[in-house]
Protein backbone atom coordinates (compact mmCIF):
# COMPACT_ATOMS: atom_id res chain seq x y z
CA UNK A 1 0.00 0.00 0.00
CA UNK A 2 1.28 3.45 -0.88
CA UNK A 3 1.08 5.51 2.30
CA UNK A 4 4.45 7.13 2.99
CA UNK A 5 4.74 10.93 2.95
CA UNK A 6 0.99 11.47 3.18
CA UNK A 7 -1.23 13.30 5.64
CA UNK A 8 -1.67 11.86 9.12
CA UNK A 9 -4.94 12.32 10.96
CA UNK A 10 -5.07 14.64 13.95
CA UNK A 11 -7.79 12.42 15.45
CA UNK A 12 -5.48 9.75 16.84
CA UNK A 13 -5.61 9.59 20.63
CA UNK A 14 -2.52 7.81 21.92
CA UNK A 15 -3.02 6.15 25.31
CA UNK A 16 -0.30 3.55 24.95
CA UNK A 17 1.76 3.05 28.07
CA UNK A 18 -0.70 4.86 30.30
CA UNK A 19 -2.24 3.18 33.32
CA UNK A 20 -5.98 3.15 33.81
CA UNK A 21 -7.09 4.37 37.21
CA UNK A 22 -9.85 1.77 37.30
CA UNK A 23 -7.39 -1.12 37.02
CA UNK A 24 -4.76 -2.73 39.19
CA UNK A 25 -3.22 -0.41 41.78
CA UNK A 26 -5.29 2.47 40.45
CA UNK A 27 -8.51 0.66 41.29
CA UNK A 28 -7.26 0.01 44.82
CA UNK A 29 -6.34 3.67 45.20
CA UNK A 30 -9.84 4.65 44.09
CA UNK A 31 -11.44 2.35 46.66
CA UNK A 32 -9.25 3.67 49.49
CA UNK A 33 -10.01 7.27 48.59
CA UNK A 34 -13.76 6.67 48.54
CA UNK A 35 -13.68 4.83 51.90
CA UNK A 36 -11.67 7.62 53.52
CA UNK A 37 -14.04 10.23 52.13
CA UNK A 38 -17.05 8.37 53.55
CA UNK A 39 -15.51 8.29 57.01
CA UNK A 40 -14.31 11.92 57.02
CA UNK A 41 -17.24 13.46 55.22
CA UNK A 42 -14.94 15.00 52.59
CA UNK A 43 -15.65 15.38 48.90
CA UNK A 44 -13.47 12.71 47.23
CA UNK A 45 -13.46 14.45 43.82
CA UNK A 46 -10.21 16.46 44.28
CA UNK A 47 -8.36 13.40 45.56
CA UNK A 48 -9.70 11.23 42.75
CA UNK A 49 -8.63 13.81 40.20
CA UNK A 50 -5.16 13.92 41.70
CA UNK A 51 -4.96 10.13 41.70
CA UNK A 52 -5.96 10.07 38.05
CA UNK A 53 -3.17 12.51 37.27
CA UNK A 54 -0.66 10.49 39.26
CA UNK A 55 -1.51 7.25 37.49
CA UNK A 56 -2.06 8.37 33.91
CA UNK A 57 -0.27 11.68 33.39
CA UNK A 58 3.22 12.12 32.07
CA UNK A 59 4.87 10.79 28.93
CA UNK A 60 3.65 7.42 27.83
CA UNK A 61 6.24 4.66 27.72
CA UNK A 62 5.81 3.05 24.34
CA UNK A 63 7.86 0.79 22.14
CA UNK A 64 9.67 3.03 19.62
CA UNK A 65 9.54 0.15 17.16
CA UNK A 66 5.78 0.81 16.90
CA UNK A 67 6.28 4.31 15.52
CA UNK A 68 5.93 3.23 11.85
CA UNK A 69 2.68 1.46 12.76
CA UNK A 70 1.39 4.56 14.55
CA UNK A 71 2.13 6.68 11.50
CA UNK A 72 0.58 4.07 9.22
CA UNK A 73 -2.76 3.91 11.06
CA UNK A 74 -2.78 7.72 11.25
CA UNK A 75 -2.47 7.88 7.46
CA UNK A 76 -5.19 5.25 6.96
CA UNK A 77 -7.48 7.14 9.34
CA UNK A 78 -6.81 10.32 7.37
CA UNK A 79 -7.73 8.47 4.18
CA UNK A 80 -11.04 7.39 5.72
CA UNK A 81 -11.69 11.00 6.68
CA UNK A 82 -11.10 12.11 3.12
CA UNK A 83 -13.25 9.38 1.55
CA UNK A 84 -16.19 9.68 3.91
CA UNK A 85 -15.85 13.45 4.02
CA UNK A 86 -16.53 13.38 0.27
CA UNK A 87 -19.18 10.65 0.19
CA UNK A 88 -21.31 11.58 3.19
CA UNK A 89 -22.60 14.94 1.94
CA UNK A 90 -23.26 13.48 -1.50
CA UNK A 91 -24.98 10.29 -0.39
CA UNK A 92 -26.67 11.28 2.87
CA UNK A 93 -26.97 15.07 2.61
CA UNK A 94 -25.12 15.69 5.86
CA UNK A 95 -21.53 16.41 6.91
CA UNK A 96 -19.29 13.58 8.07
CA UNK A 97 -18.40 13.60 11.75
CA UNK A 98 -14.84 12.35 12.10
CA UNK A 99 -14.25 9.75 14.81
CA UNK A 100 -11.20 9.44 17.03
CA UNK A 101 -8.95 6.39 16.93
CA UNK A 102 -7.60 5.45 20.36
CA UNK A 103 -4.31 3.56 20.49
CA UNK A 104 -3.87 1.63 23.73
CA UNK A 105 -1.81 -1.14 25.22
CA UNK A 106 -3.21 -4.02 27.22
CA UNK A 107 -6.47 -2.57 28.50
CA UNK A 108 -8.50 0.54 27.88
CA UNK A 109 -11.53 2.29 29.35
CA UNK A 110 -14.23 3.47 26.94
CA UNK A 111 -17.84 4.61 27.05
CA UNK A 112 -18.66 0.95 26.33
CA UNK A 113 -16.75 -0.20 29.43
CA UNK A 114 -13.32 -1.59 30.15
CA UNK A 115 -11.87 -3.73 27.37
CA UNK A 116 -8.85 -5.96 27.02
CA UNK A 117 -6.60 -6.11 23.98
CA UNK A 118 -7.50 -9.81 23.81
CA UNK A 119 -10.92 -8.79 22.48
CA UNK A 120 -9.29 -7.19 19.43
CA UNK A 121 -10.04 -3.82 17.82
CA UNK A 122 -13.51 -2.41 18.44
CA UNK A 123 -15.71 0.61 17.89
CA UNK A 124 -17.69 2.18 20.72
CA UNK A 125 -20.86 4.03 19.62
CA UNK A 126 -21.12 5.70 23.03
CA UNK A 127 -18.06 7.90 22.49
CA UNK A 128 -17.75 7.50 18.70
CA UNK A 129 -14.20 6.19 19.00
CA UNK A 130 -12.41 3.21 17.50
CA UNK A 131 -9.95 1.38 19.76
CA UNK A 132 -6.83 -0.48 18.66
CA UNK A 133 -3.87 -2.12 20.36
CA UNK A 134 -1.09 -2.15 17.77
CA UNK A 135 -0.01 -5.56 19.07
CA UNK A 136 -3.06 -6.93 17.26
CA UNK A 137 -1.19 -6.56 13.98
CA UNK A 138 1.42 -8.99 15.25
CA UNK A 139 -1.38 -11.42 16.12
CA UNK A 140 -2.65 -11.06 12.58
CA UNK A 141 0.73 -12.14 11.26
CA UNK A 142 1.54 -14.85 13.79
CA UNK A 143 -1.83 -16.29 14.82
CA UNK A 144 -4.10 -15.55 11.87
CA UNK A 145 -1.40 -15.76 9.17
CA UNK A 146 -2.70 -12.53 7.63
CA UNK A 147 0.32 -10.25 7.15
CA UNK A 148 0.65 -7.10 5.10
CA UNK A 149 0.02 -3.39 5.38
CA UNK A 150 -3.24 -3.50 3.47
CA UNK A 151 -4.51 -6.23 5.78
CA UNK A 152 -3.90 -3.77 8.62
CA UNK A 153 -5.62 -1.00 6.67
CA UNK A 154 -8.66 -3.26 6.25
CA UNK A 155 -8.90 -3.62 10.05
CA UNK A 156 -8.89 0.15 10.57
CA UNK A 157 -11.36 0.75 7.73
CA UNK A 158 -13.71 -1.94 9.13
CA UNK A 159 -13.90 -0.17 12.50
CA UNK A 160 -14.52 3.16 10.77
CA UNK A 161 -17.26 1.35 8.85
CA UNK A 162 -18.95 0.81 12.21
CA UNK A 163 -18.69 4.55 12.81
CA UNK A 164 -20.46 5.19 9.51
CA UNK A 165 -23.20 2.79 10.59
CA UNK A 166 -23.48 4.61 13.89
CA UNK A 167 -23.84 8.01 12.22
CA UNK A 168 -26.62 6.59 10.04
CA UNK A 169 -28.50 5.12 13.01
CA UNK A 170 -27.98 1.52 11.89
CA UNK A 171 -26.38 0.49 15.20
CA UNK A 172 -29.38 1.84 17.11
CA UNK A 173 -31.80 -0.06 14.88
CA UNK A 174 -29.93 -3.31 15.48
CA UNK A 175 -29.76 -2.72 19.23
CA UNK A 176 -33.47 -1.94 19.38
CA UNK A 177 -34.24 -5.17 17.53
CA UNK A 178 -32.28 -7.13 20.11
CA UNK A 179 -35.08 -6.66 22.65
CA UNK A 180 -37.56 -8.70 20.61
CA UNK A 181 -35.29 -11.35 19.08
CA UNK A 182 -33.95 -14.65 20.30
CA UNK A 183 -30.19 -14.98 20.70
CA UNK A 184 -29.87 -16.89 17.43
CA UNK A 185 -31.97 -14.33 15.58
CA UNK A 186 -29.95 -11.45 16.99
CA UNK A 187 -26.71 -13.19 16.06
CA UNK A 188 -27.89 -13.35 12.44
CA UNK A 189 -28.60 -9.63 12.56
CA UNK A 190 -25.18 -9.00 14.07
CA UNK A 191 -23.61 -10.91 11.18
CA UNK A 192 -25.27 -8.53 8.73
CA UNK A 193 -23.95 -5.55 10.68
CA UNK A 194 -20.40 -6.90 10.54
CA UNK A 195 -20.59 -7.84 6.87
CA UNK A 196 -21.84 -4.36 6.12
CA UNK A 197 -18.77 -2.95 7.89
CA UNK A 198 -16.64 -5.23 5.70
CA UNK A 199 -18.44 -3.87 2.65
CA UNK A 200 -17.81 -0.30 3.83
CA UNK A 201 -14.12 -1.11 4.31
CA UNK A 202 -13.98 -2.32 0.71
CA UNK A 203 -15.89 0.75 -0.43
CA UNK A 204 -13.33 2.95 1.35
CA UNK A 205 -10.53 1.13 -0.47
CA UNK A 206 -12.27 1.67 -3.81
CA UNK A 207 -12.54 5.42 -3.38
CA UNK A 208 -9.15 5.85 -1.69
CA UNK A 209 -7.53 4.14 -4.67
CA UNK A 210 -9.62 6.21 -7.08
CA UNK A 211 -8.41 9.46 -5.55
CA UNK A 212 -4.93 8.55 -4.29
CA UNK A 213 -3.81 5.43 -6.15
CA UNK A 214 -3.03 3.61 -2.90
CA UNK A 215 -3.13 -0.02 -4.07
CA UNK A 216 -0.07 -2.03 -5.03
CA UNK A 217 0.26 -5.58 -6.31
CA UNK A 218 -0.84 -8.06 -3.66
CA UNK A 219 -2.73 -5.56 -1.51
CA UNK A 220 -6.20 -6.87 -2.31
CA UNK A 221 -5.07 -10.42 -1.55
CA UNK A 222 -3.74 -9.23 1.82
CA UNK A 223 -7.07 -7.70 2.79
CA UNK A 224 -9.04 -10.71 1.58
CA UNK A 225 -6.70 -12.97 3.53
CA UNK A 226 -7.37 -10.97 6.68
CA UNK A 227 -11.14 -11.04 6.13
CA UNK A 228 -11.06 -14.80 5.65
CA UNK A 229 -8.76 -15.40 8.62
CA UNK A 230 -11.20 -13.84 11.08
CA UNK A 231 -14.39 -15.48 9.86
CA UNK A 232 -16.48 -17.13 12.58
CA UNK A 233 -16.23 -20.57 11.03
CA UNK A 234 -12.45 -20.41 10.73
CA UNK A 235 -11.96 -19.16 14.27
CA UNK A 236 -14.32 -21.75 15.74
CA UNK A 237 -12.60 -24.57 13.89
CA UNK A 238 -9.26 -23.39 15.25
CA UNK A 239 -10.46 -23.01 18.82
CA UNK A 240 -12.85 -25.94 19.27
CA UNK A 241 -12.60 -28.10 16.18
CA UNK A 242 -16.19 -27.60 15.00
CA UNK A 243 -18.56 -24.77 14.09
CA UNK A 244 -21.87 -23.63 15.55
CA UNK A 245 -23.56 -21.47 12.88
CA UNK A 246 -26.26 -20.11 15.22
CA UNK A 247 -23.49 -18.59 17.35
CA UNK A 248 -21.88 -16.72 14.44
CA UNK A 249 -21.77 -12.96 15.06
CA UNK A 250 -19.39 -11.71 12.33
CA UNK A 251 -19.95 -13.98 9.35
CA UNK A 252 -18.06 -16.81 7.70
CA UNK A 253 -14.68 -16.38 6.05
CA UNK A 254 -16.31 -16.63 2.64
CA UNK A 255 -18.94 -14.02 3.50
CA UNK A 256 -16.47 -11.54 4.93
CA UNK A 257 -14.21 -11.75 1.90
CA UNK A 258 -17.21 -11.57 -0.46
CA UNK A 259 -18.61 -8.33 0.95
CA UNK A 260 -15.25 -6.62 1.25
CA UNK A 261 -14.64 -7.53 -2.38
CA UNK A 262 -18.08 -6.22 -3.36
CA UNK A 263 -17.41 -2.83 -1.79
CA UNK A 264 -13.98 -2.68 -3.38
CA UNK A 265 -15.32 -3.64 -6.81
CA UNK A 266 -18.36 -1.36 -6.96
CA UNK A 267 -17.69 1.61 -4.70
CA UNK A 268 -21.49 1.91 -4.63
CA UNK A 269 -22.79 3.23 -1.30
CA UNK A 270 -26.39 2.27 -2.15
CA UNK A 271 -25.46 -1.41 -2.07
CA UNK A 272 -24.88 -1.31 1.69
CA UNK A 273 -28.63 -1.78 2.23
CA UNK A 274 -28.43 -5.17 0.52
CA UNK A 275 -26.95 -6.66 3.67
CA UNK A 276 -30.27 -6.21 5.45
CA UNK A 277 -32.52 -7.05 2.49
CA UNK A 278 -31.07 -10.34 1.27
CA UNK A 279 -32.20 -13.70 2.71
CA UNK A 280 -29.63 -15.55 4.80
CA UNK A 281 -28.67 -18.00 2.08
CA UNK A 282 -27.69 -15.18 -0.28
CA UNK A 283 -25.32 -13.40 2.09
Amino acid sequence: MRWEERRESSNVEDRRGKRNLALGGGGLVTLIIVVIALYTGQDPTPLLNQAAVDHSAGPAQVDPAQEPLRRFVSVVLADTEDVWGELFPKQFNRPYQQPHLVLFSGRVDSACGMASAAAGPFYCPGDQKAYLDLEFFQQMRDRFHAPGDFAMAYVVAHEIGHHVQNLLGINDQVNDARKRLSEAEYNRLSVRLELQADFLAGLWAHHAHRTKNILEDGDVEEALGAAQAIGDDTLQKQSQGYVVPDSFTHGTSEQRAKWFRDGLRTGDVSRMQLLFDLPDHEL
